[in-house]
């Protein structure tokens, strides 16, 4: 069974940095593109960066472009998303994703705060 945990998350003021985890366990984690994804109060939930397995390119939405950075360690199944310059609008819930065998596979979350 596959399993995406975030740990971390928390309250952080404007302008500074913060840093998300996500360990998956019940795949070959190598073989997968890995996303996160955040949904803030009221909004749907958008894509926020990807990770290809093997070559390790990365996309961001444009408004994170400059700020973030997606990484992987596939030695530890792992996957990370720094955040810098953070904004209020940065305010959200953060998700790790991965589809699997036809399926699109979550994790259970974790908050990150904004204050200004």
């Amino acid at each position: 069974q596959v399993q995406l945990v975030e740990p971390g998350g928390g309250l952080v003021r404007s302008g500074r940095s913060l840093g998300l985890c996500c360990a998956a366990s019940g795949l070959s984690f190598w073989r997968y593109g890995m996303k996160w994804y955040r949904q803030a109060p009221g909004q749907k939930r958008e894509w926020v960066a990807s990770i290809f397995p093997t070559n390790g390119g990365t996309y961001y939405r444009t408004s994170v472009k400059d700020r973030s950075s997606i990484s992987r360690d596939n030695e530890e199944n792992m996957a990370y998303l720094q955040m810098n310059r953070l904004r209020p609008e940065d305010t959200a819930v953060y998700y790790c994703y991965v589809r699997d065998s036809g399926l699109d596979l979550w994790g259970q979350g974790t908050q990150v705060t904004v204050s200004s």
